[in-house]
C-alpha cells in the first residue's frame, strides 16, 4: 500500500481529493456514535403510510393545464383531487 498524502497542506489548505481518497470514505452511520446520529436526526427511514403514487404521462387540454397552473405550485396534486373527486360519481369504463 502506498503512503497517502496528508489531506491538509503546511498552510492549512484542503488539497483536492483523489478517487483513492473517497474509497477511503465510509457512511456516518458505521462511524459516527449513535447519541451523535439521534441528534443530527440521521434516523432510517420508516415504511410508507401510503401508497407511493404511481408516474405516469398523460395529454391534457391546454386550458385545463394552464386553468390548474394559473391557481400556483400543486397543480398536478390538484388535478389527481379532481380525478379522485370524478371518480367517487362516476364509472371509469
Amino acid at each position: 500500500m502506498t503512503k497517502r498524502a496528508p489531506l491538509i497542506d503546511a498552510s492549512g489548505e484542503v488539497r483536492e481529493l483523489t478517487a483513492a481518497d473517497m474509497q477511503q470514505f465510509k457512511p456516518a452511520q458505521e462511524v459516527l456514535p449513535a447519541k451523535l446520529q439521534e441528534t443530527l436526526g440521521m434516523r432510517t427511514r420508516g415504511p410508507q403510510k401510503t401508497p407511493p403514487k404511481v408516474s405516469t404521462t398523460i395529454r391534457l387540454s391546454p386550458d385545463v393545464v394552464q386553468a390548474f397552473r394559473a391557481a400556483g405550485s400543486g397543480w398536478q396534486t390538484r388535478i389527481d383531487a379532481a380525478l379522485k373527486d370524478w371518480l367517487r360519481t362516476h364509472s371509469p369504463v
